[in-house]
């Protein structure tokens, strides 16, 4: 801004002075000529009177050095009979000028001639004299180009020094103007003192400030928004401008093992090199959204690769990186499940029909009827129980908080439990004891109930003849325990972690024996796992099983 003040400055004041300079002479060249002219005149009309008064001897040579206008007498033919400059028989007639012509025909003749050089401008005037002779008196001035010509150097050095003086004065001034614009608090543009013809641009900066300010906070909003999101995505996510990363998120670096600072902005190849990832982010980069299965590190991932299209140009991918491990095992275990559920049931349905059509055939003797029908009756039974575990399961996996929870007691479950199979135990002379004082927690009552009655009905099962059973309920500020010891045969350590599976028996012919389906322990995990228990079994063979349920007080804010 300030070389622009200097140089539009610098400009308007170099014009100005030559224009003033101009003018100014044009007007003195004006002034000057009439003087010259009417000297010019009198000089004249004072020969003329002198020259009729005395006669032509007036003029002389000596008379040049009274004047410095040139004197000229020329006879009535145009003969010059004498000049004060050149000698009267070099110079040629003058009977053609036009101010003789003129003074011949009215007394009075005025001529303004230039010179051939142009540098000079003559200005004649000549007067009629009583004898018919013609006094002519000239006198040569520089003409206004002249004038300016031989002023150039002046004009020059004038220019340069009010150029100078005018260019410190407007630096000076230009800086005294400036700095209040440069001191502009620009994000407060309404609080600025400044000029008043900048009123509308500082307004015009305030309302673009605002949309600014509204638009970073809706950007950082968004960011924001989108962080937390996908952040807390338990899938992967990787945003990619072709092959090369624009986003990864927390869940993506954790499945592939990397750190964000090393693959941002980087080649896709720095996140894996895994040929099924490069395939799906090549077809998402054509325009063709994919879905694949990857296996790696022991997990199973799905990879949903979809392009990115801007303008009718696909410029990057999203891959969506999904963890189907859990699923796939699910599904397995659902497989598993059905196959064993068929077969379990398969196995008492068969025997009934076996021996009901055994008796319908009257191939059983009446006195073993009530011994097949005894069998009837128990595989019934065996059936029923099967059936009722399996439908407890199957609510615990479809519950989704269907189920209601409530305040319940542990201690007062734990002893309608111990009631119940207080026959069973006498059976085997197996004392139960129960240690512990009310204990209340927020839970699904009927859960806990099947959850306590499978691990007691357990541990009279798998006991000793003449065995204990010792149940213990404790609590601290964070955690109730319940837990259950017996002195019965035991589990190896190969075992310990698969029995809490569907159908898995560790000795398959006991659980026959006692009647077992399999199921007990899956329900007793499943049903700990809805109150967000932990199970902890510590077992030696031949010295008895420990079961302790560990359940978190702040359960009732599931």
């Amino acid at each position: 801004m300030k070389q622009r003040i200097f140089r539009s400055t610098g400009i308007l004041i170099a014009v100005a002075v030559l224009f003033t300079f101009l003018l100014t002479s044009v007007v003195y060249y004006q002034d000057y000529s009439k003087e010259i002219k009417s000297g010019v005149q009198v000089e004249a009309e004072y020969l003329k009177k002198v020259l009729e008064e005395t006669g032509d001897s007036y003029l002389t040579q000596d008379i040049g050095n009274l004047t410095q206008n040139r004197l000229t007498l020329i006879d009535m033919d145009g003969t010059v009979l004498f000049d004060s400059i050149e000698e009267p028989a070099d110079m040629e007639n003058h009977s053609d000028r036009p101010e003789f012509i003129e003074a011949r025909k009215t007394g009075t003749g005025i001529e303004n001639r230039l010179s051939a050089t142009l540098n000079e401008n003559t200005y004649y005037y000549a007067l009629l004299l009583k004898n018919g002779e013609v006094i002519r008196v000239a006198c040569t001035s520089r003409s206004i180009f002249a004038t300016l010509t031989s002023s150039f150097t002046m004009i020059i050095l004038i220019l340069i020094i009010v150029l100078s003086l005018a260019l410190v004065v407007i630096r000076y001034r230009s800086i005294k103007l400036i700095e209040p614009i440069n001191q502009i608090d620009l994000e407060h543009p309404l609080e600025n003192d400044v000029y008043e013809e900048l009123a509308p641009l500082l307004r015009r900066l305030d309302i673009q400030n605002n949309q600014i300010e509204e638009q970073l906070r809706q950007i950082k909003q968004n960011h924001e928004e989108y962080l937390a999101i996908t952040e807390n995505m338990k899938d992967g996510m990787i945003i990619t401008n072709k092959s090369v990363v624009l986003g990864i998120n927390k869940a993506a670096t954790e499945l592939f093992g990397v750190d964000v600072k090393d693959c941002l902005h980087k080649n896709i190849l720095t996140v894996s090199r895994n040929v099924i990832i490069k395939e799906s982010l090549d077809m998402a980069i054509a325009g063709h959204s994919t879905e694949k299965i990857l296996e790696m590190n022991g997990r199973v991932l799905q990879i949903l690769a979809n392009p990115v299209s801007i303008e009718a140009g696909h410029s990057g991918a999203v891959l969506l990186i999904l963890d189907i491990t859990e699923k796939q095992q699910a599904e397995a275990m659902r497989r598993e499940f059905s196959a064993n559920v068929s077969h379990e049931l398969k196995t008492p349905l068969m025997s009934i029909s076996g021996y009901a059509e055994l008796m319908m055939n009257r191939m059983v003797k009446d006195t073993d009827i009530p011994e097949f029908s005894s069998r009837i009756y128990d595989e019934a039974n065996r059936l029923r129980t099967l059936v009722e575990d399996i439908i407890k399961l199957s609510r615990l996996d479809e519950a989704d908080g269907q189920l209601a929870f409530e305040t319940v007691d542990l201690l007062s479950i734990t002893q309608d439990v111990s009631s119940c199979l207080q026959l069973q135990a006498k059976k085997r002379d197996i004392q139960m004891t129960i240690e512990g004082k009310k204990t209340e927690m927020f839970g699904v009552r009927q859960v806990l109930y099947e959850m306590i009655f499978n691990l007691c009905d357990n541990a009279i099962k798998y006991n000793k003849d003449h065995g204990q059973i010792y149940i213990k309920i404790s609590s601290t500020r964070s955690t109730i325990t319940w837990k259950i010891m017996d002195t019965g045969i035991g589990i190896e350590k190969e075992h310990q972690d698969r029995i809490f599976e569907r159908f898995y028996r560790v000795d398959k012919s006991h659980s026959r024996e006692t009647g077992g389906t399999g199921l007990g322990l899956s329900i007793v995990k499943h049903g700990a796992m809805l109150h967000k228990g932990n199970i902890k079994v510590e077992s030696e063979i031949g010295e008895g099983t420990k079961i302790s349920i560990e359940f978190q007080k702040n359960s009732e804010n599931q």
